[in-house]
C-alpha cells in the first residue's frame, strides 16, 4: 500500500482562482498541482508556446491579465504571475 508523501499538503490544498484565471481553470477551488495541468492544457490546445523556444508562452486574450498584460513570459514566469491570481 503506498503512503501519501508528506510536505505536499500545500500543494493540494485547493486554492481559489481569480476571475481572470477562471476564466481558463474553472470559478471552483482547485489544488494549484490543477491549476497548472489546466494551464497547460489551455497553452498547447491554443498553440501558445513558442514554436522556437518552447520554454516561452505567448500570451492571447484570456492570459494577457493573467500575465501582467505582457505579450510572452518564460515558463518560470508564468508560475510565479499565475500564483497572484490564486487565494
Amino acid at each position: 500500500m503506498a503512503k501519501k508523501a508528506a510536505g505536499n499538503s500545500k500543494f493540494m490544498a485547493p486554492v481559489q482562482p481569480s476571475e481572470a484565471l477562471a476564466e481558463i481553470v474553472g470559478s471552483k477551488p482547485i489544488p494549484r498541482t490543477e491549476v497548472t495541468k489546466k494551464l497547460w492544457v489551455y497553452i498547447k490546445k491554443n498553440k501558445l508556446q513558442d514554436p522556437s523556444n518552447k520554454r516561452m508562452i505567448n500570451s492571447d486574450e484570456k492570459l494577457k491579465p493573467i500575465f501582467g498584460k505582457k505579450a510572452q513570459v518564460s515558463m518560470f514566469e508564468m508560475t510565479k504571475l499565475v500564483g497572484k491570481h490564486l487565494s
